[in-house]
């Protein structure tokens, strides 16, 4: 699939073509060596061409993340997102984007019964949407399916501690290792993945003392979220870091209040349409003398 980086100087979003300069896998894995990361890895969640070519110069890696259920489509979980909604916003992804890793999340239920499902699902995702890999939640449980895609050509991304597909099961978006039992689970979780042959594991909301066991004892670069600054590298979604919304994560610091420069933004166009003072001369056709 052909890569394209967005003309936003017509008006409107035509693609046009840029030089192949991705990012690969390897590299990204590569970039962890004998259990260091010298420079740490920074990915950002992306579900729009627009918003991921202005991530694109900033990030190794782009993750289309099923966290597009609340931030785009307003549902209470992750768990009602489908292969299709992932596929076709990971397209978008890729089409912005030419620099960085791009990884799909994998939905709830389309990998959990079986590597054949799995490998079905995955392959689905890759090809209609050019994405470089999948990601899917879980740990020893999913350590053979992991396998099994890996061998079959399909990077994946593992994703331990607070897996929100799961919440249903969890209880809730609470911080995971807080026991002894589960943060020995978290690291051996983390191990068999590794051992799988994932590329790359998201610990995501364990206690920083348990998320710097599991990056110890794994040769794949970890990525933290709510986690600890001491994994491989750091992912936030994106509209969270940006501000979008009042209510985040305690692991969230936001870079800035874009919900308010939007919201101020439309309250200046309203005021000018209803004063008639847009559209100006400026934005408008007069007759040719």
């Amino acid at each position: 699939m052909s890569t394209y980086q967005l003309d936003t100087s017509t008006s409107r979003a035509t693609p046009t073509p840029q030089p192949m300069k991705r990012l690969t896998v390897p590299r990204i894995r590569a970039r962890k060596k004998d259990g260091v990361t010298q420079e740490p890895l920074v990915m950002l969640t992306a579900y729009t061409a627009r918003q991921a070519q202005l991530l694109d110069a900033h990030c190794d890696l782009l993750l289309v993340g099923d966290s597009l259920a609340q931030v785009i489509y307003g549902l209470p979980s992750t768990v009602p997102v489908t292969l299709e909604m992932m596929a076709n916003h990971a397209a978008a992804v890729v089409r912005g984007s030419y620099h960085p890793v791009v990884v799909v999340d994998m939905p709830f239920g389309s990998y959990e019964q079986s590597p054949q499902q799995a490998f079905e699902s995955a392959a689905m995702l890759m090809k209609a949407s050019g994405a470089a890999g999948v990601k899917l939640e879980g740990g020893e449980a999913m350590a053979e399916t992991v396998r099994f895609l890996s061998q079959r050509g399909i990077p994946v991304m593992g994703h331990v501690g607070l897996t929100p597909q799961a919440v249903n099961v969890l209880g809730g978006y609470m911080a995971r290792g807080r026991s002894d039992a589960e943060a020995d689970k978290i690291v051996g979780d983390a191990r068999a993945l590794d051992e799988a042959g994932a590329f790359a594991i998201v610990i995501e909301g364990v206690v920083e003392p348990i998320a710097i066991a599991a990056t110890k004892a794994v040769s794949a670069p970890t990525i933290g979220i709510g986690a600890s600054a001491q994994c491989d590298g750091q992912v936030l979604v994106t509209d969270d870091m940006l501000g979008m919304f009042e209510r985040v994560p305690r692991f969230v610091k936001k870079y800035g209040d874009l919900a308010q420069t939007i919201s101020d933004t439309a309250a200046r166009y309203a005021a000018e349409v209803r004063d008639r003072s847009f559209p100006g001369e400026d934005q408008t056709y007069q007759p040719k003398d």
